[in-house]
């Protein structure tokens, strides 16, 4: 073969290899773009803080006739005190049960505010044994979620192009409705879209944020920013611990707050969870777009004869004798590459996705679907692809 001996550095890359390095490359620079962006923003107002924390330390010092080694181990004393959970404002306690259900809450759920934490050496034991096995059953809980999730979204988007169909003349009225039960010929060229399920999720996720954030701001005295930032941080589980809900002492309905407090905070970290792994899916076809136009500009000359070109944009059946040449569409549509749609059509009762979505399946699944039902692979990516290929397609 003339491709063996060609010396092309990224064709000898797996595909996969080539897609982890790609990804790993942008994610530095965005990285190192994001650090320079928040450093030009808040190392200012950082220099500022902290002169006038000086000033204000030396006016302090002179006034009350104190050394500045004196003032400064009073407070590192309070620093120690406020690790602990003792404060200037009136909070509440913060290992009562109802507070030590809020840690916990914050530990499975990976957010982790910082707020509270264990200063014992047997909290902190306990810690580690009881967080991984909790992280890991709220993974599981999130990964479950979103496959029910990305189930009734493809069933209602399923049932509202049948609805258009069926007003258009297309398709009989005596069809049935269920998804995946012979909807007929009139539905073989159905796409679902990813766009859709993002804008679904993205919709799901600013409306709880947004009446979460209507419900913090007047109990936590916060602006409506304020709490939507609050309601990000939590949500995605970055958890700075900056501003924390559910830690004043009093509030008017406390039992109901708290309760509504726990509620959105699960939801909202539900759906963010889910936005975020369709999101993946588009920065993953980003990354594929980019490997394809790099392979077909750079090598071209040995794009054909490698078996495991990096060609995202076109994927072969696996095990196909006679693979279709390059640049012929292998979907039965318009043939368009990376639209971020998913094609159903039958395929020996089982669904092939489109392009993106196959491409998605072997880098979850590791291989092509078999019968054993452990072989579909694990995770968001796993289950968002096979859960659309059930849903959307046709048996």
């Amino acid at each position: 073969m003339a491709g063996r001996g060609c010396s092309c550095g990224p064709g000898h890359l797996n595909e996969d290899n080539a897609r982890f390095l790609l990804l790993a490359a942008l994610i530095l620079l965005y990285l190192l773009g994001g650090a320079a962006v928040f450093s030009a923003l808040e190392l200012a107002h950082e220099r500022q803080a902290k002169q006038r924390w000086e000033e204000r330390l030396a006016n302090f010092s002179r006034g009350h006739n104190l050394s500045r080694e004196e003032l400064r181990g009073f407070l590192r004393h309070y620093e120690e005190a406020t690790r602990a959970g003792i404060r200037m404002d009136n909070v509440r306690p913060r290992w009562d049960f109802t507070g030590a259900f809020y840690f916990v809450g914050t530990v499975v759920s990976t957010i982790g505010f910082g707020m509270t934490t264990p200063a014992t050496v047997g909290g902190k034991i306990f810690l580690i044994f009881y967080g991984l096995i909790g992280c890991a059953s709220t993974i599981l809980f999130f990964n479950l979620f979103l496959e029910r999730l990305i189930t009734v979204i493809a069933y209602i988007m399923r049932s509202c192009h049948q609805r258009q169909l069926r007003r258009r003349g297309a398709l009989p009225q005596g069809r049935p409705k269920a998804p995946g039960r012979g909807a007929g010929d009139s539905l073989a060229g159905w796409k679902p879209s990813v766009y859709y399920v993002m804008l679904i999720l993205c919709s799901a996720s600013v409306l709880v944020s947004c009446g979460a954030s209507a419900v913090f701001a007047p109990m936590e005295g916060w602006s409506y920013f304020d709490s939507l930032y609050f309601c990000f941080v939590a949500f995605s589980t970055i958890g700075f611990g900056d501003l924390v809900s559910s830690q004043s002492a009093r509030y008017e309905g406390q039992g109901l707050y708290r309760l509504a407090n726990f509620v959105f905070i699960l939801t909202g970290v539900c759906c963010i969870y889910s936005l975020f792994n369709v999101i993946s899916i588009l920065i993953k076809q980003t990354v594929n777009w980019i490997l394809r136009k790099l392979d077909g500009r750079c090598f071209p000359r040995c794009r054909r004869a490698r078996s495991n070109a990096v060609m995202p944009g076109h994927v072969r059946r696996r095990g196909d004798a006679s693979p279709e040449p390059d640049g012929a569409p292998e979907s039965d549509s318009d043939g368009r590459r990376l639209s971020g749609e998913m094609t159903s059509r039958k395929d020996s009762s089982k669904v092939s996705l489109a392009i993106l979505q196959k491409q998605l399946s072997e880098m979850a699944n590791g291989g092509p679907a078999q019968d054993d039902e452990f072989s579909g692979g694990v995770g968001a990516f796993a289950i968002m692809n096979n859960r659309l290929a059930e849903t959307s397609g046709d048996r």
